[in-house]
C-alpha cells in the first residue's frame, strides 16, 4: 500500500493547483477533461469498434471482461468470468491468437498498460464498468505507443469524466444466491479541474463449477471476495496542458473446485500524465505498478494441498513520450518512445499429497523490458487518408534464474539463464477512403512482437493432475497481418461493418503436450487465423439493436516436436462468435434490454482430444427510475440455464455461471 500512499498525496497536489482558480473570474475558462490526445483521423483505417458508456452500465453480469465480450473475437483463455476463474488464466486476446493463458492484446487504462507484470493476466475484478466513459477495441497489430505486446489489437480503457460523475453515485445489488455487488463513487469540481473517489466490493459463496454427479465432500464453491479503490486527479497547468493523476488498489480472493484451492491477486497502481493540447501537442506518462499473486493446488485424488505459490511478487514500471508537431492541417504526425520493465519471482512450495510433509522450495524469476520508438503519419487527401507507421523495438530477457531445495534446505537445483537482448522493427500502414457520406472502404498491414512473460519463461504451474513446465529459452512472437474492410452507414441511425482479415503469429507460444498429463511451454511455427468480422448498430427511436459477429478459421502449424498440432485449432479457440443486443427505452432514463450470445464449441487441448461444447445464453437488463437519481435495477445472467462447460480434461469437467437474477437499487450513474 506504500505506492498508493503516495499517489494519494500527489493526486491531492495536483488538484489542489486548479483551486486558485476559483478567484480569477477575470481570466479565460479552463476546461480540463481528464483524456488523452484525440484519435488521429486515420484511426478508422484499422477494425474499430466502440462500447459507449451506457452499454457499460447496462452489462448484465455487471463485469468489463462481458463488456467486452460483445465485441466478436473478444476472448479469455477460458470462458469463466472473473467471479470463477483463476486469475492466471484471465488474458485478453482477440481474432482466435489465443492458445495460452497469457494476453496477446494490449490493454489500456488512461493510456497505462494494464497487464500483469509478471503473468501478462489483467485484473478484470478490478476494472469496473461504472469508473469509465468508453471503450475502444482496435482488432490487428498496433505499432503505436507500448506496440510491443498489442499482436492482436488494444483495448484503450477511458476514465469518465467529472460530467459523468460528479457527486455522489452508488449501487447495491444482490442475486438469488445471496451474493453481493456494491459499488460508490464522490466526485468534485476543484477549481478548474476534478478529483473522484471510488469503490467497489464483490462477494459471495459462487457457485458450485464442478458437475452435481462428479462432486465429492471436498467439492467446494466458486467462492469470490474482490475489492477495488481509485483515485483520480486532474489540474490545468495552463491553457492548454493539464496533468492526470490515477491511484489504483485491489485485491481479489478466489476458491475454485475444492475446499482450500484458494487463490488471490492484489495491486497497488500510480500514474502521472501530462496532456498538451496546443500546437506542438504531447502525452507524456509514466506509471509504476506492484503486483502479487498466490496459488493453492489441491490434488484432486488425496484432496489435500500438493502446491503452494505462496508469493509472487512483481514490479512494473514505464512510461512514454509522445510528440504531435504542427505539420497542417492534412498531416498528423505522431513521434515517440516508450519504455516497460517487468521484474517478478515466484516462491512456491512442493507438498507431499501423502504426508502433508514439505518436499521441495522452488524460486524463480527474472527481468524483461522493452524501449521501443515510434514514428506515425496520417495525411489526409480529400476523401482519402493515408496513414504508415514504423516503430523499432529494443527489448531484453535477462536476470533468469531458477532454484529449489529439498525439505532441510539443501540445494537440488541451481541454475541461472543467458542474458539475452536484440533490436526488432514492425510497421503497419493502412487507408481509409470515403466515397459518399454513406460508405468508407479501408486496408491496413500490419507487424509486432510481443515477448515471452515471467510467468512462461520461468513458472510451472498445475491444473491436476496435468502439470505445464516453463522455458526460459522461449523466443518472441511475431505478428504479421493484413484486412480489408467496409462501413456503411445508410441513415445517421443505421450503420454497417464488415472486415476480412489474415493474421499469423510466428513462434507462437503454446501449451505443447509432451506426456500423458505432462505439458511445456514451446515455440511452435505458427498460428494463422482467417476470419470475417461483421457488426451492425440500429437506432430506431425507443428501440435500438447492436450486433458483433466473428467467424475464424484458425489453425496452428507445426514441425519437429510440435508436428502432432499441425493443423489443428489452437487450444481455447472457437470458431463463431457472436453476441445481439436488443434495447427498449420506453421513456428517459429506463431501459429494458436483452442479449443473445453464442460460441461455437472449442478445443480444451492442443491434440484436439477433449471438447467444450457449444453454448447459446440469454442475459437480461432493466433500468426503472424511482424518483429522482434513484433507480431499480434487475439483471438476469444465463436465464435458460445453458450449461457452459469451461473446463475438460479427460472428462474432468468445470462450468460456467448458470441462471443468475440480480436486483437493487442504483443512484447517480
Amino acid at each position: 500500500m506504500v505506492i498508493f500512499r503516495y499517489s494519494l498525496a500527489a493526486s491531492l497536489i495536483a488538484v489542489a493547483a486548479a483551486t486558485p482558480t476559483f478567484a480569477q473570474t477575470d481570466e479565460p475558462v479552463i476546461i480540463v477533461t481528464g483524456t488523452g490526445l484525440e484519435a488521429t483521423p486515420a484511426a478508422p483505417a484499422y477494425d474499430t469498434q466502440e462500447i459507449d458508456r451506457d452499454q457499460l452500465l447496462s452489462v448484465p453480469s455487471g463485469r468489463i471482461e462481458d463488456a467486452l465480450s460483445s465485441v466478436a473475437g473478444f476472448q479469455q483463455f477460458r470462458r469463466s468470468d472473473s467471479r470463477s476463474a483463476n486469475a492466471s488464466a484471465q488474458g485478453a486476446t482477440l481474432r482466435a491468437l489465443g492458445g495460452n493463458a497469457t494476453s496477446r492484446a494490449l490493454v489500456l487504462l488512461d493510456g497505462v498498460p494494464m497487464s500483469d507484470p509478471f503473468f501478462g493476466y489483467v485484473p478484470f475484478s478490478a476494472l469496473a464498468p461504472e469508473r469509465l466513459a468508453q471503450i475502444r477495441v482496435t482488432r490487428g497489430g498496433g505499432s503505436g505507443p507500448f506496440g510491443a505486446g498489442a499482436l492482436a489489437g488494444t483495448i484503450e480503457l477511458e476514465s469518465a469524466g467529472i460530467e459523468a460523475l460528479d457527486g455522489v453515485a452508488g449501487q447495491l445489488l444482490v442475486n438469488d444466491r445471496g451474493e453481493t455487488e456494491s459499488s460508490a463513487s464522490i466526485g468534485s469540481r476543484l477549481g478548474a479541474g476534478f478529483a473522484v473517489v471510488s469503490g467497489r466490493w464483490d462477494r459471495g459463496k459462487g457457485f458450485f463449477t464442478t458437475p452435481a454427479d462428479d462432486r465429492v465432500p471436498q467439492s467446494a464453491r466458486a467462492a469470490f471476495d474482490s475489492w477495488s479503490t481509485q483515485l483520480r486527479g486532474v489540474a490545468p497547468l495552463a491553457d492548454d496542458v493539464e496533468l492526470q493523476f490515477r491511484g489504483l488498489a485491489y485485491r481479489d480472493a478466489r476458491t475454485l473446485r475444492f475446499e482450500g484451492a484458494d487463490s488471490t491477486i492484489e495491486g497497488q497502481d500510480a500514474s502521472l500524465r501530462l496532456i498538451g493540447r496546443g500546437r506542438w501537442q504531447f502525452d507524456a506518462l509514466a506509471y509504476v505498478q506492484a503486483r502479487n499473486f498466490t496459488n493453492v493446488v489441491i490434488s484432486s485424488s488425496s484432496f489435500t494441498p500438493v502446491l503452494d505459490q505462496r508469493n509472487t511478487p512483481s514490479i512494473g514500471l514505464g512510461g512514454k513520450f509522445e510528440l504531435r508537431p504542427p505539420t497542417g492541417e492534412d498531416n498528423v504526425l505522431r513521434l515517440g518512445v516508450d519504455y516497460r520493465r517487468s521484474d517478478g519471482e515466484l516462491f512456491e512450495t512442493s507438498i507431499s499429497a501423502f504426508s502433508g510433509a514439505v518436499t521441495a522450495r522452488r524460486n524463480a524469476g527474472g527481468t524483461n523490458s522493452d524501449l521501443g520508438l515510434f514514428i506515425e503519419n496520417d495525411w489526409t487527401l480529400g476523401t482519402l487518408t493515408l496513414t504508415g507507421g514504423a516503430r523499432l523495438d529494443r527489448w531484453s530477457i535477462r536476470d533468469g534464474f531458477f532454484s529449489e531445495r529439498d525439505a532441510n534446505g539443501l540445494p537440488v537445483a541451481a541454475e541461472t539463464f543467458a542474458d539475452r537482448a536484440g533490436w526488432d522493427a514492425s510497421f503497419r500502414g493502412g487507408l481509409l477512403l470515403r466515397p459518399s457520406n454513406t460508405l468508407a472502404l479501408r486496408a491496413a498491414a500490419y507487424s509486432g512482437l510481443r515477448l515471452p512473460t515471467l510467468n512462461e519463461l520461468y513458472r510451472p504451474f498445475v491444473v491436476f493432475p496435468v502439470v505445464t513446465q516453463a522455458n526460459a529459452g522461449l523466443r518472441n512472437e511475431r505478428l504479421e497481418g493484413f484486412e480489408a474492410g467496409l462501413d456503411v452507414t445508410p441513415t445517421e441511425n443505421l450503420s454497417l461493418s464488415l472486415t476480412a482479415f489474415d493474421n499469423r503469429v510466428k513462434n507462437a507460444i503454446a501449451n505443447v503436450t509432451i506426456d500423458t498429463n505432462l505439458r511445456e511451454r514451446q515455440n511452435i511455427d505458427a498460428i494463422r487465423a482467417r476470419g470475417i468480422e461483421a457488426g451492425a448498430k440500429a437506432d430506431l427511436g425507443k428501440l435500438s439493436l447492436n450486433t458483433s459477429i466473428s467467424w475464424t478459421d484458425a489453425e496452428t502449424r507445426g514441425s519437429g516436436f510440435a508436428a502432432a498440432l499441425d493443423g489443428n485449432r489452437p487450444a481455447q479457440t472457437p470458431r463463431f462468435a457472436g453476441r445481439a443486443t436488443i434495447a427498449y427505452r420506453p421513456a428517459i432514463d429506463w431501459i429494458v434490454s436483452a442479449t443473445v450470445g453464442h460460441v461455437s464449441a472449442q478445443f480444451e487441448d492442443d491434440l484436439e482430444m477433449d471438447t467444450l461444447p457449444a453454448a447459446t445464453t440469454l442475459d437480461a437488463f432493466a433500468q426503472v427510475p424511482i424518483m429522482g437519481k434513484l433507480s431499480l435495477v434487475l439483471r438476469g445472467e444465463n436465464l435458460t440455464g445453458e450449461t457452459i462447460v469451461t473446463r475438460n480434461q479427460g472428462g474432468s469437467i468445470d462450468l460456467g455461471a448458470p441462471r443468475t437474477i440480480w436486483g437493487g437499487l442504483r443512484y447517480g450513474f
